[in-house]
């Protein structure tokens, strides 16, 4: 009784296991599609449970992907799927819109995935992302391009600027500078923002005016360069000069006198100078040279005023020895 118990749950078991493997072998035909990189299934087919026999599978592009040829369905047939012949190709986002003062680098490309870099024109700089990148749904990273700002300028000490708003100055703006009265303004007058955000040049000064220039002029002579002295002859200094007189005269009622020749004898002595010949290592002294001069001219003058008195005196002398005498005088 119990071998035949036995053997009959044996066949219960078979018959249960061939149930199940043709049940299992009518309801999942095909396995669920692998699709690649590129290639997705779609929303409905991804809700399906089981591929039988005959079933058609939807296909789509992966995300940033879009159709470029072929079909979009695969077929279950013999437990197996159909080949798929459906390519597809990189999104193109395309030039991003087109805002002001800005530019981009669009070296990488424009397809999915590509990194564009954002430029601004001069003087200007950007706000937000300073990169884009190309996704499903177009350019990603918000940028735009603002003017560059300077800060307000400092108030000059004893002068003003004509920058009066409480807004930064811009790029381009330039700010004029001037001094109160009785200050002067060291520097430039006016400052310009650059594109950088900083100012050109410095701010100037203003410096007061306490004291006026006064420029004298001195009149120098120029000292005169000592005349080359002959080596054979013997140079001499100056000595002073002397003016010597001596008149002789006879005064009477028509008496002789026994003198010697009545005449003005003017005697002036001839300058000499004594040796001031360079000595060897020794420098001239031209400023003593120099010195002498008034006195020469004042003795010359003097000497020649003298000679003129003296020839005047002496013909006055012969017309009255003349007048004496009954005769006339001889010149």
């Amino acid at each position: 009784m119990e071998v035949l118990l036995d053997t009959c749950g044996r066949r219960t078991v078979k018959v249960l296991l061939l149930l199940h493997l043709f049940f299992a072998k009518a309801t999942a035909d095909c396995p669920k599609p692998q699709p690649r990189g590129d290639i997705d299934l779609t929303d409905n087919a991804l809700k399906m449970n089981t591929f039988p026999t005959g079933v058609d599978v939807t296909l789509e592009c992966a995300n940033g992907f879009v159709k470029d040829s072929g079909s979009v369905f695969i077929t279950c047939v013999d437990d197996n799927w159909t080949e798929p012949d459906l390519t597809c190709k990189k999104k193109d986002c395309g030039l991003p819109p087109i805002r002001p003062n800005m530019s981009f680098n669009t070296s990488a490309g424009t397809l999915f995935g590509a990194v564009i870099k954002v430029i601004c024109d001069k003087g200007f700089q950007v706000s937000g992302s300073s990169f884009k990148q190309c996704y499903a749904l177009g350019w990603i990273g918000k940028a735009k391009c603002e003017i560059v700002t300077c800060e307000i300028p400092e108030k000059l000490t004893k002068g003003k600027s004509s920058w009066d708003s409480q807004d930064e100055p811009k790029y381009g703006d330039i700010i004029q500078y001037v001094c109160e009265d009785g200050y002067t303004l060291i520097g430039k007058n006016n400052t310009k923002c650059s594109e950088t955000g900083e100012y050109d040049s410095p701010p100037p000064t203003c410096e007061g005016v306490t004291t006026k220039a006064i420029t004298t002029t001195e009149l120098v002579t120029p000292t005169p360069k000592p005349v080359a002295q002959d080596s054979s002859a013997t140079p001499t200094a100056l000595r002073d000069t002397t003016v010597r007189t001596s008149t002789t005269a006879a005064v009477g009622g028509g008496r002789e006198h026994s003198t010697a020749e009545d005449k003005a004898t003017t005697t002036v002595t001839s300058m000499t100078s004594s040796s001031f010949q360079d000595k060897p290592g020794e420098d001239v002294d031209t400023n003593q040279d120099v010195g002498h001069m008034p006195v020469i001219i004042s003795v010359i003058s003097v000497s020649l005023a003298v000679c003129i008195m003296a020839l005047f005196l002496h013909k006055f002398l012969l017309k009255r020895k003349g007048s004496a005498n009954g005769t006339a005088p001889v010149y």
